[in-house]
């Protein structure tokens, strides 16, 4: 075996460094293909910790946009139950009007027109989204509005005293957690004041056979009120999808300064580490030359 020239300390030096560099392209190479810094969050040191919270705080982000936009949909199908409520009401009034002249006609079309109307108003109580009653309350898998007991063979009722003996669901006020810190209350129930109050004409105009002047003067003033207390209802629905919009549009873009934030955390420039790896190629190919030329001195080629 030949001699080395005092070759050995230099050589293991610079396998040492190029092994080092091996390892820091091995590492830019898997940064090249996947474009993230690293594969793990063990790769990101000190950095990890708020990586991770601002993919929760992403995934947070999207739970409540989800919820707000069930909601939004939910108040939407109310809003145009609601409305139509109005068109009812608007309708039986304007016939309750015509009523005042005493025409038989007149009281006999708005009797019939009662009798249709107060089946209508049992199927936009019980509007259903999403396999839900959205009138209900808590109770979403029973239909709030029940006529058996209400309106058939119990007589016309009271123009004055409120009854809800049709309603089937709870008190509970449905709501939607928008962020950590609000919620927002958007939920009617069917036994609200104003379907009570429309539920009510309905039943004593419909089940009359006649009705005196004064039938219809307190029925008109009872329809004012309803319409009244309906349009009440639609413009709390408004605001409260409003509300709800609003929140969610705050989520959303919460959500993509997040994404951007997480990105710019994790992510590297793709460009710039192609341009490392080929310095870093350059220098390895020149530290595998000189070591194989460092290698191959020996004392003979030395003494010639």
């Amino acid at each position: 075996m030949m001699m080395r020239v005092a070759t050995f300390a230099q050589s293991e030096q610079m396998i040492t460094s190029a092994l080092r560099v091996q390892a820091v392209m091995a590492n830019e190479q898997v940064q090249e293909s996947s474009g993230l810094q690293s594969e793990d969050f063990g790769g990101y040191g000190s950095g990890a910790g708020r990586v991770i919270n601002l993919q929760v705080s992403v995934t947070r982000a999207q739970s409540y946009i989800d919820a707000s936009n069930l909601a939004d949909n939910k108040v939407q199908a109310m809003y145009s139950a609601v409305g139509s409520v109005t068109d009812i009401i608007t309708q039986l009034r304007t016939q309750l009007s015509a009523a005042t002249t005493g025409s038989s006609t007149a009281t006999a079309s708005v009797i019939n027109y009662a009798q249709q109307a107060i089946s209508q108003m049992q199927g936009l109580l019980n509007t259903q989204y999403d396999g839900e009653y959205v009138f209900s309350g808590a109770r979403t898998d029973t239909a709030p509005a029940d006529l058996s007991t209400f309106d058939t063979g119990t007589g016309t009722g009271s123009l004055t005293t409120s009854d809800t003996s049709y309603y089937k669901g709870d008190s509970e006020i449905a709501s939607v957690r928008v962020s950590d810190s609000q919620s927002i209350s958007y939920g009617v129930t069917a036994d609200n004041p104003a379907f009570e109050q429309v539920m009510r004409l309905l039943k004593y105009v419909g089940n009359s056979t006649t009705l005196s002047s004064s039938d219809i003067s307190q029925a008109l003033d009872l329809a004012s009120n309803a319409l009244d207390a309906t349009s009440t209802v639609q413009a709390k629905l408004s605001t409260a999808a409003s509300q709800i919009e609003t929140a969610s549009t705050n989520q959303s873009d919460y959500q993509n300064f997040a994404k951007t934030l997480s990105t710019n955390l994790t992510s590297v420039d793709v460009a710039a580490v192609t341009a490392q790896l080929s310095t870093y190629q350059a220098q390895l190919t020149a530290s595998y030359s000189a070591i194989a030329k460092i290698q191959g001195l020996n004392l003979a080629s030395y003494l010639r």
